[in-house]
C-alpha cells in the first residue's frame, strides 16, 4: 500500500483492470442474475446472493434429515458451447448433472451453486448461463443460492470459460435408496434420455471433427447442433413423486460410463442386471453416432446413455403403476430389463 501522503498517481501506476480483472463487470454481472436467482428462492433461504455465504435452514417437515451433496461440471461440450455460442442451455446440463446424482439417494434438491471461471468477463455470456442455470434449478425445485465468478488472465482463451456446480439436497434417514433390498425377478425400468446429456463428448467432438460434419443439417425436426446439444433431463421431479407413491428399491442416473458401468454400481453383491436392448426405443442420434464413428456397441453401452437417462428399479407388484405415475408426470418409461442372481463377486451386468 502505498501512504496516505502519495496524493499523485505515478505515470506508470497499474489498476487491476490493466492486469485484466474488470471489477465493475463482474458487479454489473450479480446484478443482471438476481432476478433469474431470486425466482428459484425457497422458504428455507435465509440469506442468498451477494454475502461471503448463503443460509439456508432445514425444512422443517423433516424429523432425521440427511444431507447428501454432489459436484459435477459440463465436460467438453462446453467446447462445443463456444464454437458455436450455444450459451442459452449449458446451465441446464451443469444443474442435471448434480441435481440427478443426488436424487438417486431418494433426496430432494435442496439449493444449488455454481462456479464461472473465464479469462475475460463477458457480461451478457455470463448472464446468458447463470439464467440456464437458475432455469435448471427450477426444473429441480432447488433454490440457486450463491455462486462464483472468477475472472482469471491468462487461465482461459478467449471466449471460454469453465463451469462447476454444486448440489445439496435432503433425505430421511430411514428413506434413502441404496440398492441394498434390492433381489431376484425385481424390474428395472429406463426413463428416457434427452439425447447425449453431457457425456461422450470427447468422442462426438472427434467424430465431428473426423467426418467434417456439418452440424447445420437437418437431423429430424431439428438440425444436427440442436440434437446434439439438447440440454441433459433432469428427473427430480417425477422421480420424487413416484417416491412418494412407491417404494423405489434402486435408483442410477445414466453418465459417464453408459448402461454398462452405471447401473452394476447399485445392485447388491449376488445380482446382476440383464437389460433387453430392444425393449426401447433408441433415438436416431445414438445409431448417427455408432455410424459415423463406427463405433462397437459395447462401446456405445459404456459411452452413452443411448436414449436412458435414468434407471429405476422396483419390485415387480409396483412395476405397472411406476410406469402409471411416471408417465402422468410427463415421462416415457420403458420396462427394460430385470434383476437375476448370479454367483459373480461383484454385481454385473448383460446387455441382450
Amino acid at each position: 500500500m502505498t501512504s496516505s501522503n502519495s496524493q499523485h498517481p505515478k505515470p506508470d501506476q497499474l489498476s487491476y483492470r490493466d492486469a485484466g480483472v474488470n471489477i465493475d463487470a463482474g458487479n454489473l454481472l450479480v446484478e443482471k442474475i438476481k432476478p433469474f436467482a431470486q425466482r428459484t428462492w425457497r422458504p428455507e433461504i435465509l440469506a442468498g446472493i451477494g454475502g461471503f455465504g448463503a443460509l439456508f435452514e432445514i425444512p422443517r417437515k423433516y424429523r432425521n434429515p440427511v444431507l447428501v451433496a454432489g459436484t459435477d461440471g459440463v465436460g467438453t461440450k462446453l467446447k462445443l458451447a463456444f464454437q458455436f455460442n450455444q450459451h442459452n442451455n449449458i446451465g441446464i446440463d451443469l444443474v442435471a448433472m448434480s441435481v440427478n446424482d443426488i436424487l438417486v439417494q431418494g433426496a430432494e434438491p435442496l439449493f444449488f451453486l455454481d462456479y464461472f471461471a473465464c479469462g475475460s468477463l463477458h457480461v451478457d455470456t455470463a448472464a446468458r448461463v447463470v439464467q440456464s442455470i437458475a432455469a435448471g434449478c427450477e426444473q429441480a425445485g432447488c433454490a440457486l443460492i450463491g455462486g462464483e465468478t472468477a475472472e482469471m488472465p491468462g487461465m482461459y482463451p478467449a471466449g471460454e470459460y469453465d463451469l462447476a456446480g454444486f448440489a445439496v439436497g435432503i433425505v430421511e434417514k430411514d428413506n434413502i435408496i441404496n440398492g441394498s433390498s434390492i433381489a431376484k425377478n425385481d424390474i428395472i425400468l429406463g426413463i428416457a434420455s434427452n439425447g447425449a446429456h453431457s457425456n461422450g463428448f470427447s468422442l462426438i467432438r472427434k467424430i465431428i471433427e473426423k467426418r467434417a460434419v456439418d452440424l447445420n443439417s437437418t437431423f429430424g425436426d431439428s438440425t444436427l447442433l440442436e440434437a446434439i446439444m439438447a440440454p441433459t433431463r433432469i428427473y427430480a421431479k417425477p422421480v420424487l413423486e413416484l417416491i412418494r407413491q412407491l417404494p423405489v428399491k434402486g435408483l442410477a442416473h445414466i453418465t459417464g460410463g453408459g448402461l454398462l458401468e452405471n447401473i452394476p454400481r447399485i445392485l447388491p453383491v449376488g445380482t446382476m442386471a440383464t437389460v433387453q436392448k430392444d425393449s426401447w426405443k433408441i433415438p436416431s442420434l445414438f445409431y448417427w453416432l455408432q455410424q459415423q464413428g463406427n463405433i462397437a456397441e459395447e462401446e456405445m453401452f459404456r459411452v452413452f446413455n443411448c436414449g436412458i437417462g435414468m434407471v429405476l428399479v422396483v419390485a415387480p407388484e409396483h412395476a405397472d403403476q411406476a410406469m402409471a405415475i411416471l408417465h402422468a408426470c410427463g415421462e416415457t418409461v420403458w420396462r427394460i430389463g430385470h434383476i437375476k442372481q448370479c454367483l459373480a463377486h461383484e454385481p454385473t451386468i448383460s446387455i441382450i
